[in-house]
């Protein structure tokens, strides 16, 4: 993660973008991501889509002073107590 920051801040991308065309990008990677389930392409291609994601959201991070690590542990400090069940493929949390 810090080679994509060093990556990002050597081509201005985080000082020199906003969050807000962060975000967009994120939604272009997504799409992508999409197309790649949707038309069974190979694993490396998904791969490549999900990194892509990921780099994306390393820099959001950094422009928002953060770091992609601190967010995860965060996410996982949210989730790791939850319960629930499959509902036809779908993760229904308890409560909802």
């Amino acid at each position: 993660f810090k080679q994509i920051e060093q990556w990002a801040s050597d081509r201005n991308l985080i000082e020199g973008a906003t969050r807000q065309a962060q975000f967009m990008k994120l939604a272009e990677e997504l799409g992508e991501v999409a197309e790649c389930l949707a038309k069974g392409l190979p694993l490396d291609e998904l791969k490549k889509e999900i990194g892509d994601m990921i780099v994306v959201l390393t820099i959001l991070a950094a422009q928002s002073g953060t770091d992609v690590e601190a967010c995860a542990v965060a996410a996982y400090d949210k989730i790791k107590h939850r319960t629930g069940r499959m509902v036809d493929g779908v993760f229904i949390k308890d409560g909802d």
